[in-house]
């Protein structure tokens, strides 16, 4: 089952543009990984969410990516509540909204000839 995870990142002033390179720059390759977005939530703010073929897959990646924030780890700033730089959250899809993934077109026949229709002889 498709599952799915979330990061909420806040970067210390004057780190954004390096914290939006370090992600384009990330092209390991995860067992599983379907896509990942980095979305800018607001002044100094970004969520990561990342699509994953299962949780298992997500499970075992987690110490890769745990080395990935390793290195942006000095751009971030805590978020207080006792959460550290992160606020991860993870779990399978329950639910998919929205628009249906498109189906292949179906090939164009030509319209069927008309067959011409035999004439009783007299």
């Amino acid at each position: 089952m498709t599952a799915f995870n979330a990061v909420r990142f806040r970067v210390k002033p004057g780190f954004e543009q390096q914290f939006i390179d370090a992600h384009r720059r990330a092209r390991e390759g995860f067992k599983g990984f379907d896509a990942g977005w980095l979305v800018k939530t607001g002044d100094q703010t970004f969520c990561f969410i990342g699509q994953w073929n299962s949780f298992q897959h997500l499970a075992n990646a987690r110490p890769q990516m745990i080395g990935m924030l390793d290195e942006v780890r000095g751009m971030l700033e805590d978020l207080g509540a006792g959460l550290g730089v992160t606020d991860p959250v993870s779990g399978e899809a329950i639910v998919r909204i929205g628009a249906k993934p498109a189906r292949k077109a179906a090939k164009k026949r030509a319209p069927a000839k008309r067959k011409k229709a035999k004439r009783k002889k007299r």
